[in-house]
């Protein structure tokens, strides 16, 4: 049941695409999700007539997808081999990281391959 309601979502996110973009091609990058399977996600793109493409990523593909080298860092630096007391411990963990890319953006960019600055 949970899984047919996000894939509702994802239909109902690229029909909103659609819908502010009337008169433009809408490009999505789209994995292999399994929530990316269905029914009504293929009557949204066979609705938009051409105007909604899918950019189909290859299965495993984290170069192409600059937010897995944030996650790798986060891995690394906060849970890798770290056997936390309690989820408290693992929140504050998880919120000082960011509270450290928050004040460090260059080296988030970096860590992303972004030259923007």
């Amino acid at each position: 049941m949970h899984r047919h309601k996000r894939r509702r979502e994802i239909a109902q996110l690229l029909q909103a695409l659609i819908d502010k973009h009337p008169h433009e091609i809408v490009y999505v990058a789209w994995d292999n999700a399994s929530t990316h399977e269905d029914d009504e996600i293929e009557a949204v793109v066979r609705g938009a007539a051409g105007r909604l493409v899918l950019l189909y990523l290859p299965t495993y593909s984290p170069w192409l997808n600059p937010s897995e080298m944030l996650w790798r860092t986060f891995r690394r630096d906060v849970t890798h081999c770290e056997l936390f007391e309690s989820i408290n411990a693992v929140i504050a963990a998880t919120l000082d990281f960011f509270q450290r890319c928050n004040a460090q953006p260059a080296q988030v960019l970096s860590i992303i391959g972004s030259n923007a600055a």
